[in-house]
């Protein structure tokens, strides 16, 4: 309020100035004012900052990418530092294929996903370590969920349990994606089509997952381009 009050009686010291013609403090008051607006800019840069930041001058497009963004690097730390603590848990990323059939005998939860709650669900104190994880985009839907195990044990080690299993197993059933932390290792696995990948590393954890629920999207007008590119070769 003291800067508006300031900024009143500038005004009007100028309109006053103005009205009787006196040129020399209308000259001053012009570098004055030229000298205040920029002191303005720099003193209260991080308001502005924050102000603009509020204006999203994005499409939809852009807030969903950062969303998942910001979910994916949550969930990636998430899930090593359950690593690192050798905290065993099985979490289902689901894709096409619902989901719904096991989540529904399970403990529901829907909420959003949070690295406390996540690791709340898998702390050995909780009646809900037990079981999987059942994420829908960035929403953890249920805990404790019972998943069926795989017949086929020929990829797993003797340090894999019913985890690995049941992450074999439901990732041959749907096109989910299944991460297992190891509690006997510490190691972090992904579960696929079937197949299970061992000991993934963070940044290629990151990758696999950006890379099934978050494709790269092209501007339109680079599609247009590579279509025509198509024609062009099929009809030469």
């Amino acid at each position: 309020m003291d800067l508006l009050y300031g900024v009143i009686v500038f005004l009007i010291i100028f309109q006053v100035v103005t009205f009787f013609q006196l040129p020399v403090l209308q000259r001053l008051m012009y570098y004055l004012g030229s000298v205040a607006v920029i002191a303005l800019l720099v003193i209260f840069q991080p308001e502005l900052r924050l102000a603009l930041s509020k204006f999203s001058v994005k499409g939809k497009k852009y807030r969903e990418v950062s969303e998942f963004d910001k979910f994916l690097n949550s969930m990636t730390h998430t899930v090593f530092r359950l690593a690192e603590r050798r905290m065993g848990a099985i979490i289902l990323l689901e894709n096409q294929d619902s989901l719904e059939e096991f989540s529904s005998k399970a403990v529901l939860v829907n909420a959003d996903f949070s690295p406390e709650l996540l690791e709340t669900i898998f702390s050995i104190t909780t009646p809900l370590h037990d079981g999987a994880v059942i994420v829908s985009g960035t929403k953890i839907v249920s805990a404790a969920t019972i998943l069926p195990l795989s017949d086929d044990t020929t990829q797993l080690s003797k340090s894999m349990g019913t985890r690995h299993r049941a992450a074999l197993g439901i990732s041959q059933q749907t096109d989910s994606l299944v991460v297992v932390v190891s509690e006997e290792t510490g190691r972090v696995s992904i579960a696929r089509d079937g197949i299970m990948t061992r000991g993934v590393k963070m940044d290629r954890f990151k990758g696999i997952i950006s890379s099934i629920f978050n494709p790269p999207q092209y501007p339109l007008e680079q599609r247009f381009k590579a279509w025509e590119t198509l024609k062009q070769w099929m009809s030469s």
